[in-house]
This record gives structure tokens, sequence and C-alpha cells, in this order.
């Protein structure tokens, strides 16, 4: 037996359904992807911007996006570096948009994608500090560890500004 009488319609059934609906939809999921895309486009070059000024102190050269395209075994066959750079610049606009976007409700800074945005950055950049030392010593390695950092936090908090944006417009279903 029902709860309401059945001339009256149910007004949460009908909104969960359309919810539904629109989020398991193919547009629904393909405009979730472009937005993981332009945020890790953004976060990306607000970081590239961080290892320039990394480079200009001497603590990380962008020459050393080549070790990318000699772990796959492009080396010779296309420039290292710029091969190397688009790798990580693919790598930055898909599979971590795509991670943060999984992991974003169990990450510190609920009140904000920014925030959480800078946790996944912090975290990302554990890996990226053993895989890109180039052997830096002193002040140099110092430098390498801060900016480096800096720049992974830079890159989510642009990551997480542009779900965020995205988020509280209101015709998005992100």
């Amino acid at each position: 037996m029902s709860d309401t009488p059945p001339s009256i319609e149910d007004p949460m059934a009908e909104e969960s359904v359309t919810d539904t609906e629109e989020f398991d939809s193919l547009v629904g999921i393909v405009a979730d992807g472009v937005v993981g895309a332009a945020g890790g486009l953004v976060g990306t070059a607000m970081m590239t911007v961080v290892f320039l000024i990394a480079q200009s102190l001497g603590a990380f050269s962008l020459t050393d996006f080549a070790i990318l395209t000699e772990l796959v075994g492009l080396t010779g066959y296309v420039p290292e570096v710029l091969f190397g750079f688009f790798i990580f610049l693919g790598g930055g606009m898909f599979p971590w948009p795509l991670l943060f976007a999984s992991l974003k409700a169990y990450l510190p800074g609920q009140s904000s994608d920014a925030i959480s945005g800078a946790f996944f950055g912090a975290a990302m950049w554990t890996g990226f500090v053993l895989a890109f030392y180039t052997g830096q010593t002193g002040v140099e390695l110092v430098l390498y560890a801060v900016l480096t950092l800096l720049a992974h936090v830079v890159y989510g908090v642009g990551l997480g500004m542009v779900f965020e944006y995205f988020a509280s417009r209101p015709d998005s279903i992100v």
C-alpha cells in the first residue's frame, strides 16, 4: 500500500530518475571527461610556469622530460624533450584528472575542490620527485624538492578550480 494517493505524483521519484539518466548518458560521461581534460590542461600549464622558474634557478631542467621519451622507446625517432613533454601533458590531462574525480570525496578540503586538488597534487609529487631526480645536490636539491612540490600543488589547485567552476554552473551535470 502506498503512502500517497494515486492521483498525487511523487516529485522526488521523478527527479531522481532524471538525475540518473543525465549522469549515465553518453553525453554526460563525455562532458565529465572534457571538464577533466580542461582542468588537467589548466593545471599542467600552471605547473609548467613553476617548472620554468625552477629551470631558471638551476633546480630543474625541461630536458628531463626526455626521460619519458626514453621510457616509451622512441629516443632518436622523435624530438625527445618535446615528445616527453607531450606525454607529460597527456598524463596531466587524462589519467590524473580521472583519479582526482574518483578520489576527491576522500581528500582533505571537502569545502573546496581547489583545496582537495592541492592535497592531490602534493600526493602526486612523491612519485615525481623520485622519477625526475637527476643528481641535484645541496641548494639545488632543496630548490628541486620545494619547487617541484609547489608545481604539483599549483597543478592540483588549477585542476580543482576548473572542477569547482564547472560543478557550480547551473546547467552542468558534473
